[in-house]
């Protein structure tokens, strides 16, 4: 790795394809609270004002006034509770009674965008990751408390909203358009000085800087395809504005690269366009509709030119297929090298996740494939979701098997047998929500809740989503140890 992102792990500064993005946006198959609620495209925007007198450049006034009052400081507590148990003491008295709890406090704090004048508001996942609570400060210093609407740990991403009026959504704009060497504006609340300005030009498009590579699991595919720039961005930056010099919105401001923590000439910010599908769904639907290919891919360098050879180092190569996956079912072949997808040229890993991103199960699109023999065709393959279904999840199929940003699953009969179990549900995957900010983590298996067995996932999400009591949890790890968490909903 290059010792000038040694440090890249230090640098979150917080604390698979389209026919049409426009098209997209605009077809939906079902009532979307997205599209009543998300006014910042409505918004008339400025033409960009040009110093013609001093002829040095834009002029960033506008373009700082129009989106100074949509960004907002996200300010947030995180209590870790541990838990003791003291057996002698549940022997007489019953299970959880021996139970000691021990608080850890901390805070943290980073930036959001206004999305909506209902309150919706877009930050970075990992500022509110582990939160028990979440304040937003607008940029009259009025304060409000903040619900988490969802989160996208591949993206890092997240929606929150706030109960307040007349606020001001900021205009979106397209990350497709941005050129590089353009000018941009970073807007947040570096080290909580808030509303900051600072300028920079466009550096690269979809890079790939493996910081989120430690969150990759089965059901955790890390997106990232980053808008490069060279505006100061620094801690408390992170879920903040990279707008053009229009005011519009064209990136969400997430990673720096820096051996110090602090900005040294390069940050990171999420395309809007992957931003605005990502927001839509967890709007929608509390959770990301995500489709894919059914390939794993690489980008092409001149070993895997030479070896597999190759005409040239465009596209991306295709190093697997997966078996009866949209790929798979349109032809696709191993060795083949993807070149477009739709009209728009793909040149790296990262510039093709980002094109999936937009995209959700049941989308066919148009892929441009260059095969073995050399030639060029189209194949249409229609994108399926992790589970290799094309139909979208609807709210209350969801609600089934997901509650308090946990996603359950039933345990297997080697997992009941492994565990000396006859109930208990497993906790599939885990995003920011109540049970993360309590210490829950993925793999941990929920065996009863206030003292009932857990037989189903449905019984234990049904009695989680009721909220408005206490709740006592019933928690055994993959070794088997038992720990009993308790909170209020």
């Amino acid at each position: 790795m290059n010792k000038n992102l040694k440090f890249l792990g230090l640098g979150l500064i917080g604390g698979m394809i389209p026919l049409g993005f426009s098209m997209f946006l605009n077809y939906s198959p079902f009532e979307s609270l997205s599209d009543q609620v998300i006014d910042g495209n409505r918004l008339p925007t400025k033409q960009v004002n040009y110093n013609s007198e001093a002829a040095i450049g834009p002029d960033f006034v506008q373009a700082s006034e129009s989106s100074i009052n949509s960004v907002v400081h996200v300010t947030t507590k995180v209590v870790r509770t541990t838990v003791q148990r003291d057996p002698f003491f549940e022997f007489f008295y019953g299970p959880g009674t021996g139970s000691r709890e021990f608080k850890q406090y901390g805070s943290g704090s980073g930036s959001g965008v206004i999305v909506s004048s209902q309150g919706y508001i877009v930050t970075n996942n990992h500022v509110i990751e582990g939160a028990s609570e979440i304040e937003v400060i607008l940029n009259d210093n009025s304060k409000y408390t903040a619900k988490i609407i969802g989160a996208d740990p591949s993206t890092d991403l997240a929606v929150l909203k706030i109960d307040a009026a007349n606020l001001q959504p900021i205009a979106l704009g397209n990350s497709d358009d941005l050129k590089i060497g353009e000018w941009v504006l970073a807007v947040g609340n570096p080290f909580n000085l808030t509303s900051t300005v600072t300028a920079g030009i466009v550096s690269a498009k979809a890079r790939n800087i493996n910081i989120l590579s430690d969150r990759s699991s089965k059901d955790n595919v890390p997106i990232e395809s980053f808008i490069q720039t060279d505006a100061a961005v620094n801690p408390g930056n992170s879920g903040g504005a990279l707008v053009n010099t229009r005011g519009e919105l064209v990136g969400i401001n997430t990673a720096i690269a820096s051996q110090t923590g602090s900005y040294s000439g390069y940050s990171f910010a999420i395309p809007v366009n992957l931003m605005q599908k990502v927001m839509r769904d967890l709007i929608d639907f509390g959770l990301v509709q995500r489709g894919f290919l059914g390939v794993q891919i690489a980008d092409i360098t001149q070993e895997i030119k030479e070896k597999n050879e190759l005409t040239s180092t465009k596209g991306v190569f295709v190093a697997k297929v997966v078996e009866d996956g949209g790929a798979d079912k349109a032809g696709v072949k191993e060795g083949d090298v993807i070149l477009k997808i739709g009209s728009k040229e793909i040149n790296s890993v990262a510039a093709l996740q980002e094109e999936i991103g937009k995209r959700r199960p049941g989308d066919k699109v148009p892929v441009t494939i260059k095969n073995k023999k050399g030639d060029e065709v189209v194949k249409e393959i229609l994108l399926r979701n992790s589970n290799g279904e094309t139909s979208l999840l609807d709210k209350a199929t969801i609600s089934k098997t997901t509650a308090l940003g946990a996603t359950f699953s039933p345990l297997s009969e080697k997992e009941k047998k492994d565990l000396n179990l006859s109930y208990g549900v497993k906790i599939k995957s885990l995003s920011v929500g109540k049970l993360q900010s309590i210490g829950l983590e993925e793999g941990m298996y929920i065996t009863k809740i206030n003292d009932k067995p857990v037989y189903s996932v449905e019984q234990l999400t049904a009695e989680l989503n009721a909220g408005n009591r206490g709740v006592l949890l019933e928690v055994m790890s993959a070794s088997g140890r038992k720990d009993y968490f308790g909170f209020g909903l």
